[in-house]
């Protein structure tokens, strides 16, 4: 196929050379320049700009496209034609020149202005009055007022478009790189944190904070960002609630302050990861299977964090939360399916809700996890304080069958065993309660 093609071509150059020498010589170059006049009247080259040239006097047509600098050249077109030059681009309104000659060593500048982007065929310039007579040295047709409304406002929409995705690019980058810079802070804090250095740990917990921050700063709706910044905000008001519980040169006032700071960090832990939940729970369920997992992992996380900031802003800072700590906690629960967290997490529940002054929910929360661990130490102690804390006497034998299990099952380590039994020392002596015989825990195996 290839050859037959360039048999044919050859043959054809054979036979005009044959027949008429003087004709295949008068050619003639023709070159020129477009450009672009901007809003504040400069011109520019105009790169790319397709370049139409119409022979008018028989049927012909030739195509290129202008270089970097706006250069446009054909070798070599037959002299004796006359020509119309068109360039158009897509980014503006078409122009053209009419009555050009090949070979005369003139070249040919066109200047086109923003537009539309319009490619115009032979009969639409000859339409709009170019087929002979040079239109204002080839400036494109005037425009109606509802085409140049509908220009204008493409172009702004254009430049909406381009000012969003300007803006996104640049919060990706930020978001990108804070997020990396928190996670190491936070790593470095958690690290410190296990090496008691508590002031270490409170300045990397910080430092983790604002970088966090300053991702957010770029886009508030990022769920990973605000769990993480959930999870250094709660792990800085721990550091400082201890040191302040820890420390013998603090007076009260200094006590107070640093319990107070400690108290803030929780609460804006419980918020920042409360809103990560909320957002997660707002995306629409993926279907690919790696966002599946990504979104499964995120809203786990986000769940958890919010469990736990809810936890200690409850019990250590406002009590009357305890009904969204609860629910925090119903959410997470349900997502878990480790074992052993889930129990953990069903303990730290109820002690949450007894923290709180909610004895009755406390207490029915710890016998939901008797009924399947009757032998729980916390949950009996619990179960028990719960009972007790109501100050209802009829409740008391209960709370002190609960107590006296607790001291049956719990090890001697456990630090609230000697308080358990001077409760059950005090209802003895002032209430005449004795604890009912309890079922003995299982011996263990050697």
């Amino acid at each position: 196929m290839i050859g037959k093609y360039i048999y044919g071509a050859l043959a054809v150059v054979i036979l005009i050379a044959s027949v008429s020498m003087t004709a295949f010589a008068q050619v003639g170059e023709l070159r020129g320049h477009v450009w672009l006049q901007q809003a504040d009247g400069q011109k520019v080259p105009l790169a790319d700009a397709q370049i139409d040239v119409f022979r008018v006097d028989m049927s012909a047509k030739y195509n290129t496209k202008t270089n970097k600098k706006g250069e446009f050249v054909f070798a070599g077109l037959p002299f004796i034609g006359t020509y119309i030059v068109a360039a158009s681009h897509p980014t503006a309104a078409p122009g053209w020149m009419p009555g050009v000659k090949a070979g005369r060593d003139i070249p040919v500048e066109i200047t086109v202005t923003p537009g539309d982007g319009r490619r115009l065929t032979l009969e639409e310039i000859k339409a709009a009055g170019g087929g002979s007579t040079p239109t204002a040295g080839g400036e494109p047709p005037k425009e109606s007022a509802a085409d140049k409304a509908k220009r204008e406002e493409l172009m702004k929409k254009n430049a909406e478009i381009e000012a969003s995705n300007k803006k996104i690019s640049e919060a990706n980058e930020i978001i990108a790189r804070t997020f990396k810079a928190g996670n190491e802070a936070l790593t470095a804090a958690s690290a410190a944190s296990k090496a008691q250095s508590s002031d270490d740990a409170i300045q990397k917990y910080t430092a983790a904070i604002a970088q966090y921050d300053e991702g957010l700063a770029a886009d508030a709706e990022q769920p990973a960002l605000l769990t993480n910044k959930a999870v250094a905000l709660k792990g800085r008001g721990v550091e400082r609630f201890n040191a302040t519980v820890r420390s013998k040169t603090l007076d009260d006032a200094g006590r107070n302050a640093g319990i107070q700071t400690a108290k803030d960090d929780f609460k804006a832990a419980a918020e920042t990861a409360s809103k990560a939940v909320a957002l997660i729970k707002a995306q629409p369920a993926p279907t690919d299977p790696a966002d599946v997992q990504r979104h499964t992992q995120n809203k786990y996380a986000a769940m958890l964090t919010n469990a736990e900031s809810m936890r200690l802003h409850v019990s250590k800072g406002d009590p009357t939360q305890a009904e969204a700590g609860l629910a925090a906690y119903k959410e997470y629960l349900a997502v878990e399916t480790d074992p052993a967290k889930k129990a953990k997490a069903q303990l730290d529940m109820a002690q949450m809700l007894l923290d709180s002054g909610s004895a009755d929910k406390a207490l029915a929360e710890f016998k939901t996890i008797l009924t399947a661990q009757p032998d729980s130490p916390e949950a009996n102690l619990g179960a028990g304080l719960a009972l007790y804390a109501s100050g209802d006497k009829a409740k008391f034998q209960e709370a002190a069958n609960y107590l006296q299990h607790f001291v049956d099952v719990a090890p001697d380590s456990n630090v609230m065993k000697d308080d358990a039994k001077a409760i059950l020392a005090e209802l003895k002596n002032s209430e005449k309660v004795t604890p009912e015989k309890t079922k003995p825990a299982p011996r263990r195996k050697p």
